[in-house]
């Protein structure tokens, strides 16, 4: 075969597994989450006790993480996990405590990320379809919040990153796959 056309074949391979691959979503196996949570010119702050969790068309919850107040004495802080209500609603007030592995201490003004593992056990076996990524922020001598980004599930990278931004108790909120 002459050089132009060994050159046209190598080109029109060439696009064509351009066209198929352009097409393949690239598998995430991360999901990261940052939440900002605003500085407030207040007399009295405490932070807010933080629900975010997935739920799908049908309101089954799934969670993702839970931020509060760990550090009371005879785990005191969990009395006021009810104020945090679409969430004790959906999952608080069903689950087992202690929210193992979900779990960490309030976190004041600021942004913080949590990293969620795609592959894990309980995210795996969510059915395909339409969720709301709900994120519930409550504060003692301050206000209620629920911000909602809706997303498809199993996550594709082409859907990314995503955004929302609360109000009052909740800023910038950003969602993006590794």
């Amino acid at each position: 075969m002459n050089r132009t056309i060994l050159s046209n074949i190598a080109f029109f391979s060439m696009f064509a597994l351009s066209i198929v691959f352009s097409n393949v979503s690239v598998a995430a196996d991360k999901l990261l989450i940052d939440v900002e949570m605003p500085r407030m010119n207040v007399a009295e702050y405490h932070k807010p006790y933080v629900a975010i969790w997935l739920e799908d068309s049908n309101r089954k919850a799934t969670q993702i993480a839970l931020w509060y107040d760990l550090d009371m004495k005879d785990n005191e802080g969990a009395k006021w996990l009810k104020d945090i209500r679409q969430w004790w609603r959906r999952i608080g007030r069903s689950s087992q405590q202690p929210f193992d592995g979900l779990t960490s201490a309030t976190k004041g003004p600021g942004k913080h990320s949590i990293v969620v593992d795609l592959t894990s056990k309980h995210l795996q076996s969510l059915p395909k379809g339409e969720y709301q990524l709900r994120i519930e922020a409550s504060r003692e001598v301050g206000g209620k919040e629920v911000v909602n980004i809706p997303l498809q599930w199993p996550v594709k990278s082409s859907d990314y990153p995503l955004s929302a931004s609360g109000s009052t108790e909740l800023g910038s909120i950003k969602v993006s796959i590794d």
